[in-house]
């Protein structure tokens, strides 16, 4: 077995929601360098369709196609599973990225950003892997289990808080989500595994991450000294997907720096 064969994901079909930017726009540059063929969508399909074409561009051995997607709603799901179905005969990883976040002060954090990121981040995720099953199970086997990718968050893992209740509430039920479904699903031959992303450059953390002073100065919070970069995804994904990562289901990678393992300060240091 050679790193070629270790990491080749030629001949996959690779769904990322919300791949136009941000982690799943590297995560889909990964899965296609590697050799995948991967629908990226999101609710803005000019976006998608750009970056598809960008993708195409590399002259590298996978390819890519955008188009309109939305996780928000039942119906938008129903359209985005039927979009799948017909470009696809079997979808062998399923990346589930697409998010919203909602950030406000305690006393002042209103009811509808509930709802909104709950549908998304949670219901979202859970109702389209459920109803890809059939395609996700088309070629899945012992020795190569389809793929189910979760995005989670830090913020899912330990109490930061950030005024991101309902978001960080949201990461933490799908890393729980991950621990059941990859329980459930290891029947049919799918893996269901989670990363857990601390700081990187994305839409969504354009207010922090959009400049490189603010980049900076976030990393210097993160124990390992800098904001993530698109390698740190890539290679978390062509683990997950290629075939060492065969063989791991239920796990929850934390790409963060450090952050998870973050704890009070050394308290007995004050003794000395």
């Amino acid at each position: 077995m050679t790193p070629d064969t270790l990491f080749s994901l030629k001949g996959k079909t690779a769904l990322v929601t919300g791949g136009a930017t941000g982690i799943g726009r590297m995560a889909a540059e990964a899965l296609v360098r590697a050799g995948a063929h991967v629908l990226i969508a999101s609710r803005k399909a000019d976006a998608c369709e750009a970056v598809a074409n960008e993708l195409n561009s590399l002259g590298v051995a996978g390819s890519a196609e955008g188009f309109a997607g939305d996780v928000g709603t039942e119906n938008g799901i129903d359209g985005l599973v039927d979009q799948v179905r017909n470009r696809a005969q079997s979808l062998e990883i399923l990346m589930n990225n697409a998010g919203v976040a909602w950030g406000a002060p305690l006393g002042d954090f209103p009811y509808a950003a509930w709802d909104k990121v709950m549908s998304v981040n949670v219901a979202g995720a859970f109702d389209l892997t459920q109803k890809l099953l059939p395609l996700l199970t088309t070629s899945a086997s012992d020795d190569d289990p389809a793929r189910v990718v979760n995005v989670g968050s830090v913020m899912g893992e330990v109490p930061m808080g950030d005024g991101a209740y309902s978001y960080s509430a949201s990461k933490a039920a799908v890393l729980h989500l991950t621990k059941i479904m990859a329980k459930e699903l290891a029947p049919n031959r799918i893996t269901v595994n989670a990363l857990a992303p601390g700081p990187f450059v994305s839409r969504m953390t354009e207010f922090a991450t959009g400049e490189e002073g603010k980049r900076d100065r976030v990393g210097q919070s993160v124990p390992l000294g800098r904001v993530g970069r698109p390698e740190d995804i890539a290679g978390c994904m062509l683990f997950l997907c290629g075939q060492g990562g065969s063989y791991v289901t239920g796990a929850v990678i934390p790409v963060s720096g450090g952050i998870n393992v973050q704890t009070a300060d050394d308290i007995f240091a004050a003794a000395h």
